[in-house]
């Protein structure tokens, strides 16, 4: 059995060992009613052994960048720049047999719906063995055991017969498990979980975070949680970075950036999620306004038609000009509020509600 060597991690400018490195990243797509920008000038960097968290709402880039990482866009209709370099890897523009080499061995991805993700016509096992023979040449028995061994690691009960079930014959949290079982079989470096626990009852979804971090201990694999629920990155990611309108608006820790948010976009989400230890009788206040369209961006700032905060910035530059993404206390925001008001805004008005 031969095991194809994964690429050796390299030192990004700086000093710094960054596994992953997206500088500049734009994904635009042709419509018939226009180009969607649906990326926009994104960067940023994973190490081997964090989590980096991607929140927002539906539309605002974060499956789209993932799926460029992993090179499965159309290129019959998308146009992507930038770099995406993997270990010093440049993935942009790379041969589609490199990337197929990569998939599923050096990078993988969870997919949100086990369910349509699984094929329904195979089992368990000869789908998680498929993804281990391509990559490692094993036989067909040594495929099984693996996929035995996998289903073991994930916890799926009885796995020397669950193996030969299908899609259809496990739980919602079981196919998750599979899903991910199979995404790990051949120990990549870096994995995707795009919406891990969408649908899942909350008991089954501690379980599987808490597995992506045992796992992650145990292999030292880089993960990129998406996920538009700030509870899942409080628990499991390292860093976060907050997107909009398909740029990042915030980024930095996760204890800077939800200890003590800096930008209006990320109070809004915030002040929306229930808080079983603020103050009591507090509404929840759901950003206003619906996220702008990807082919008809509105000028200057993109959140400025939602934004509260307007008029407190001197010379409407919200509607003028594009706000840089630019380090301010201890991580970086994409806002022209100055660092006082943001301070000041904050402690009066979204810290009682946060509590």
């Amino acid at each position: 059995m031969t095991t194809q060597a994964k690429p050796e991690e390299t030192a990004a400018p700086g000093g710094s060992s960054s596994f992953l490195s997206v500088r500049d990243l734009s994904v635009r797509f042709r419509t018939e009613d226009g180009v969607v920008r649906a990326v926009d000038n994104l960067s940023f960097e994973v190490e081997r052994g964090t989590t980096l968290g991607i929140v927002g709402e539906s539309g605002s880039g974060k499956s789209v960048t993932n799926l460029a990482i992993l090179g499965l866009h159309n290129p019959a209709n998308s146009e992507i720049t930038g770099s995406i370099k993997l270990a010093g890897q440049e993935l942009v523009g790379a041969p589609n047999k490199e990337l197929e080499k990569l998939r599923g061995h050096t990078m993988s991805m969870i997919f949100q719906d086990p369910l349509t993700a699984l094929s329904p016509f195979h089992t368990i096992g000869a789908q998680i063995g498929e993804t281990y023979r391509k990559h490692t040449g094993a036989s067909k028995k040594e495929a099984r055991d693996r996929s035995i061994e996998m289903l073991t690691k994930v916890g799926i009960p009885q796995p020397t017969t669950r193996v030969d079930d299908f899609p259809h014959q496990f739980s919602g949290g079981m196919r998750q498990r599979a899903m991910i079982a199979m995404s790990l079989v051949c120990d990549p470096a870096l994995v995707i979980a795009d919406e891990p626990t969408t649908a899942l009852d909350v008991t089954v979804q501690a379980q599987i975070l808490d597995l992506l971090k045992e796992l992650q201990q145990e292999m030292g694999t880089a993960i990129i949680l998406i996920t538009h629920d700030l509870g899942v990155v409080a628990k499991t990611a390292k860093d976060i970075m907050v997107m909009y309108a398909g740029r990042a608006v915030e980024r930095g820790t996760v204890r800077e950036v939800l200890k003590a948010p800096q930008h209006p976009y990320t109070w809004g989400l915030l002040s929306s999620m229930p808080n079983l230890t603020g103050p009591v009788g507090v509404p929840l206040r759901p950003v206003r306004g619906t996220p702008p369209s990807l082919i008809n961006l509105p000028t200057g700032c993109p959140f400025n038609p939602r934004c509260d905060h307007l008029e407190q910035v001197i010379g409407g530059k919200c509607t003028t000009e594009r706000p840089p993404l630019a380090p301010e206390a201890g991580h970086a925001t994409a806002c022209h509020l100055s660092s006082g008001q943001k301070q000041e805004i904050f402690i009066d008005q979204i810290q009682p509600r946060l509590g």
